[in-house]
């Protein structure tokens, strides 16, 4: 039995499947992340085909079918392509980290509304804000963790189940968690934490305004960030998006 299926996308993946015809992933508000073939995609005339661009955000008309894995895209039209973020190499490299995430660590056709309003808003907001991109992919890592089930918590020590602890000289253990101090002591230290660095992963966190801070902590938490996932993800290599764009 066939549906048509309508929804608002993201696109975050195209590639060529014939002659005239593409491949796009798509990650969708209402299914998750969809593929399906674009009919004619490659022709010139083909207004489907010039929009189906990664980053660009959709509406779309799908014809599904259960009994295939790929379905076909009849319609789309723009809803945004973020023009700011396509002019700007440092825009366009978290953006496109952003899509990577989706792309590789999201499960096929599985709805999650919740999401998808984060990954429209983070891109509308990298697009169009004044606030450091860097900051703003931060915001969205922790919140895409959080999604998957894989949430970082910096609320008390894992050990003593102490939250008052100094700030200075703690420490982030993939083997077991945030450690103060006094019980660190034996245990890896993947994340060595002062006090500016453990108040700029709350305000993180909890969405409150970042001042003044050091590049060199966000690159060492973005660093972090990718080690926390490979160790939870069996076979995530890192973001190439971060590390391609030089």
């Amino acid at each position: 039995m066939s549906e048509i299926l309508k929804t608002e996308a993201i696109v975050l993946n195209k590639l060529d499947y014939s002659e005239t015809s593409k491949i796009v992933t798509l990650f969708t508000e209402n299914y998750g992340k969809i593929s399906a073939i674009v009919k004619g995609a490659k022709r010139p005339k083909s207004k489907i085909g010039l929009i189906i661009d990664p980053l660009n955000y959709l509406q779309v008309v799908i014809y599904a079918k259960s009994s295939r894995d790929m379905q076909i895209l009849s319609d789309a039209s723009t809803i945004s392509y973020f023009p700011h973020i396509k002019e700007s190499y440092e825009k366009l490299k978290y953006a496109f980290a952003i899509i990577e995430l989706l792309k590789y660590l999201t499960p096929e056709h599985e709805e999650n509304k919740l999401l998808f309003k984060g990954v429209s808003r983070i891109l509308s907001l990298i697009d169009e804000s004044s606030e450091d991109d860097k900051i703003l992919f931060l915001r969205f890592f922790l919140f895409f963790l959080k999604q998957l089930g894989y949430e970082l918590q910096f609320d008390k020590c894992v050990v003593c189940n102490k939250s008052d602890f100094n700030k200075n000289g703690i420490i982030y253990s993939l083997q077991t968690g945030l450690l103060c101090r006094n019980c660190k002591q034996g245990f890896p230290e993947d994340l060595q934490i002062d006090a500016e660095l453990f108040n700029m992963i709350h305000c993180l966190k909890f969405n409150k305004k970042i001042n003044n801070i050091s590049n060199n902590y966000l690159d060492k938490f973005i660093f972090f960030l990718e080690k926390y996932l490979k160790y939870h993800i069996h076979g995530f290599g890192g973001l190439k998006s971060l590390h391609n764009f030089v």
